[in-house]
């Protein structure tokens, strides 16, 4: 990663302004920075197109899509987790937080399996054999509602390259399934269960919560400390839902279901990230707060592509349009998640951060991808 390379007459996004210059790149990292729109001999013109620095995603869906692309089929997984990494890099991904479920239930009607120690490895590996074109952390993903979530996470180590830890409770009647008509349609429309093998699902998931959540909670709190990873929420719904999070040491609450909770989640000083497919879209798929309420109440500080990988780039541009700010909007998904996973080397175009960057231009107000580069190298 010695080779120098200029990136010129580009519309640069700085942290707080967009303007028109050039970025050396030199062993990996941004050398320099300059306004103008010249074009030296050797560099890449630009043509005006915006540079911006990579995309940071802390919560995707994206690597189990991969790994399990039908009900039942479980793919190879080395091919799979390759895919994966190209398909990032190819929507302007250039740090990815993937996310792995940890806490299993064995029961037959509710059964879901343990799998992240094992996917973990084989995704480190890859790293390790240089495989991968873009930077993969782990996002462990604590069910608290499950059978074995401590036994799992006890698994995991410092070495692991675990980044962030989110305390998940999916149990059904509250937070994003507080609706159970709508855990009711997903549920039936996934497993195909009737109504009685619904009713005892939810009577299983609910007596799993009473009988190991606290516990639970309280572990996998313990388990992010001893990863030195950053804890977050999940689908905060109340005010007093927050504050136990605060508690918790949690700086960054993922995807909040009401007004209510992202208003308690700045005023304990927790970003609020919410998923881009509810931002493009135009409201939840779970019938909870829409993503454009939340930023037109100034309560939004980062998206995640959550299921739609090319959906973190497009809804950094509509946040631009919405702010009538596009080095803002394109804040929320550079400079913003990397500060609240504590990633001080990248998510800015400045001089001695990592030369993690993507080229795009507006068709009709849709960003079209032009080039990615990764520590200086073009990966897509």
């Amino acid at each position: 990663m010695t080779d120098e390379m200029i990136l010129a007459n580009a519309t640069l996004v700085l942290p707080s302004e967009t303007l028109r210059g050039q970025v050396k790149l030199l062993g990996g990292e941004i050398a320099d920075i300059a306004e103008g729109t010249s074009v030296p001999q050797g560099a890449v013109d630009c043509e005006g197109d915006y540079l911006c620095p990579g995309l940071v995603e802390l919560h995707t869906d994206n690597l189990e899509r991969h790994i399990q692309p039908r009900p039942s089929v479980d793919w190879p997984h080395a091919a799979a987790i390759m895919a994966h990494d190209a398909e990032l890099a190819g929507t302007g991904i250039t740090t990815v937080f993937d996310a792995m479920r940890v806490g299993s239930v064995s029961r037959k009607e509710s059964r879901y399996g343990s799998y992240a120690r094992g996917l973990a490895n084989e995704l480190l590996e890859l790293r390790a054999a240089d495989a991968l074109k873009i930077s993969h952390f782990l996002h462990l993903r604590a069910e608290v509602c499950s059978d074995t979530l401590v036994e799992e996470l006890a698994e995991f180590g410092e070495a692991d390259r675990v980044g962030l830890v989110s305390l998940m409770d999916h149990t059904p009647g509250q937070r994003q399934f507080r609706d159970i008509s709508k855990l009711e349609a997903y549920v039936k429309g996934k497993h195909g269960f009737n109504d009685a093998e619904f009713a005892a699902h939810v009577a299983h998931l609910k007596a799993l919560r009473d009988s190991h959540g606290d516990l639970h909670e309280v572990e996998a709190v313990k388990a992010a400390r001893r990863f030195g990873a950053v804890l977050a929420s999940h689908d905060d719904t109340t005010a007093e839902q927050v504050a136990t999070s605060a508690k918790h040491g949690i700086h960054l609450a993922e995807f909040p279901t009401t007004v209510e909770a992202a208003r308690a989640c700045h005023s304990h000083g927790i970003k609020v990230m919410m998923g881009a497919p509810n931002l493009i879209r135009g409201g939840s798929h779970s019938g909870n707060v829409a993503a454009r309420e939340l930023a037109d109440l100034e309560l939004l500080d980062i998206i995640s592509s959550d299921y739609v990988p090319a959906a973190l780039l497009m809804s950094a541009v509509k946040l631009g349009e919405i702010w009538g700010d596009m080095a803002r909007g394109l804040s929320t998904v550079t400079q913003a998640p990397a500060d609240a996973v504590e990633l001080s080397d990248r998510g800015r175009i400045e001089v001695g951060k990592r030369a993690d960057l993507i080229r795009f231009k507006l068709i009709d107000n849709t960003p079209a991808l032009r080039g990615t580069w990764a520590r200086g190298q073009r990966v897509a």
